[in-house]
Order: structure tokens, then C-alpha cells, then sequence
């Protein structure tokens, strides 16, 4: 009820292990007339989110569920499955692209788990780089020194951007409109490159890149 009052973007939800613990907080905000705007991020960090993770994810598909985001709770994945946790994430990596995979499929994005040491940049860096390889649209932070890391690393590359641009700019010529389908630069553009450039576009309008 508090949150529905205070209208946040986002209430994070930690401990998410089933549809019915996201259906339950969007009720709440629901009867206390929270805006549509307010949207939910759910933790996924136990094993039981993990065995339910394709019905949690298919509510991002219903606008009225409210869920927008997946976030990997990595240290208590660590803690309750007792996984050996190495530089590399090794043993962790199939769970992260589940997730990923999940999120994908319910339309939601999806935010990499803590980095612990931020007196480690280098360490902090390279996970960044990785997550971001992975697809994962960014990372949760636990210190500011590690916000201007997480940004370079997850922002769009200037060729990227271009790249974008180009698409977009292409499909909003006249002679492109209505087309599913066009050539850009001698290779075949869909509208699906359309759909993927204003994201890219958009993600780096967030971060200021």
C-alpha cells in the first residue's frame, strides 16, 4: 500500500518463487490505486524460481500482471544450492541464460546479479563485459564507484548506434513505408532490425550514451 502512495517505477520484489507471489503485490497496488506506470522486478534467486521460472516470465505478457523485469539474485542461488562460485560464474551460466531465456520469451528485460567486492574494478569490469556478451540488458550495483563501469559496458558501441540510426532513418523514408522488408546498405533489413534498432536506440538514451 505504501509503495501504491509513494508511485515509484518499480517495486522489487525479492524471494519471487511463483506467478501467484507477483499476482499478489499487483492486487495490492491494484486496490490502492497505483498507477499502471508503477511495474514490478522480480528476484530470481531460489530454486524453486528457477523450477518456475517459464510461468513467472509468461506474465510479462499480460500488461495487467505489472511485472517488467527479471533481476538474478546470485548470492542466494550460491547460498541455496551451495554451487561452487568461480571468477568465471562457470557453474552459474546455465542458470543465468535460463533466465535470460525466460525473460525473453515474457517480454521482460532482464538485470544481472550483484558484483560483492567493489574494491575489485577489474574483476567488476570483466562480469560486466560478460553479462552483457550474455545479452543481460544491465547489472545491479551495490556502491556508486561501480556505475559509470556497468554504463560503459552495457551502453551501445558508437558503430552500434550508427548502425541503428541508419535502420531507423531507412524504414522512415516514404519510399520504405508499409515495407516489411528493405535494403540497406546491400543487405536485407526486416522490421524486426526496426523493432531491435529503437531498443538499442532507446537503452542508450537511458544510460546517456
Amino acid at each position: 500500500a505504501a509503495g501504491a502512495k509513494a508511485k515509484p517505477d518499480a517495486i522489487l520484489l525479492p524471494k519471487v518463487d511463483t506467478p501467484r507471489d507477483v499476482l499478489e503485490v499487483g492486487d495490492v497496488l491494484d486496490d490502492n490505486f497505483a498507477p499502471d506506470s508503477v511495474k514490478l522486478w522480480a528476484m530470481i534467486e531460489t530454486p524453486k524460481a528457477m523450477l518456475n521460472i517459464g510461468a513467472i516470465a509468461e506474465l510479462g505478457r499480460d500488461p495487467a500482471s505489472r511485472l517488467d523485469c527479471f533481476i538474478a539474485g546470485t548470492n542466494d542461488l550460491i547460498k541455496d544450492t551451495g554451487v561452487l562460485a568461480t571468477p568465471d560464474r562457470a557453474y552459474l551460466l546455465p542458470w543465468l541464460m535460463q533466465m535470460l531465456l525466460a525473460a525473453r520469451a515474457g517480454g521482460l528485460d532482464m538485470l544481472d546479479g550483484v558484483f560483492n567486492d567493489f574494491r575489485d574494478p577489474d574483476a567488476f569490469a570483466r562480469e560486466c563485459t560478460q553479462a552483457a556478451a550474455m545479452g543481460f540488458d544491465g547489472k545491479t550495483l551495490i556502491h556508486p564507484s561501480q556505475i559509470e563501469t556497468a554504463n560503459r559496458a552495457f551502453a551501445p558501441s558508437a558503430q552500434a548506434l550508427a548502425e541503428a540510426r541508419a535502420v531507423k532513418d531507412a524504414f522512415a523514408l516514404a519510399q520504405n513505408s508499409g515495407k516489411g522488408v528493405i535494403a540497406l546498405n546491400g543487405r536485407m533489413v526486416e522490421r524486426l532490425h526496426l523493432a531491435q534498432a529503437e531498443k538499442l536506440l532507446a537503452k542508450a538514451a537511458a544510460i546517456g550514451a
